[in-house]
C-alpha cells in the first residue's frame, strides 16, 4: 500500500493531499469533513426560498463515518485512534458535537483537543476533524 493515499469513494480532497498518510506505524488522517462523495455536505440543506439550515450532530456524525472510512481503507479503525483535532466554526455547537462524539467514543478513547475557527474551506461546514491512529500488527502499511 502507498503511503499516502486518497480513499475511493470518499469526497476528493479539495487541494493535493492524501486523506490519509501512514508513516512509523501511525496513520495520520488529513482533515475532514462532511462532504459527500458528490461534493453535498451531509447536515447542510437549502430550502426553495434559499434558507440554509445546519446541523452540528448530523455533520459530526458524517465526519466520524468519513474517518471510519478512512482508517479501514488503511487496516485500522476508530478504536486505533489515538489523538484527535476537531475544529468548530462556533463553540456555540460544542453541546451537539460532544453528544455525537460520545456516541463513538468514552473515557478510554482517543486524546482529544477542540477549538474553535473562523471558517472552515465551504461555508456550510461546521466541524472538521484530523486524527492519529496507531496501525494494528499485521495491517498494510
Amino acid at each position: 500500500m502507498a503511503d499516502a493515499t486518497v480513499v475511493a469513494g470518499k469526497a476528493v480532497p479539495r487541494g493535493r493531499f492524501p486523506h490519509v498518510k501512514l508513516s512509523g506505524g501511525f496513520a495520520f488522517v488529513s482533515g475532514t469533513s462532511s462532504r459527500l462523495p458528490d461534493n453535498t455536505i451531509a447536515g447542510a440543506s437549502v430550502d426553495e426560498l434559499g434558507t440554509v439550515s445546519l446541523d452540528i450532530k448530523v455533520q459530526t456524525r458524517a465526519v466520524l463515518e468519513n474517518i471510519r472510512d478512512i482508517l479501514v481503507a488503511v487496516g485500522a479503525g476508530l478504536d486505533d485512534l489515538v489523538s484527535v483535532t476537531t475544529y468548530l466554526v462556533s463553540m456555540n455547537d460544542f453541546g451537539g458535537y460532544n453528544e455525537v462524539y460520545g456516541e463513538f467514543f468514552d473515557e478510554s478513547g482517543p486524546a482529544r483537543t477542540t477549538v474553535a475557527v473562523h471558517q472552515l474551506p465551504h461555508p456550510q461546514l461546521l466541524i472538521e476533524i484530523q486524527a492519529v491512529a496507531a496501525i494494528p500488527q499485521g495491517a498494510k502499511e
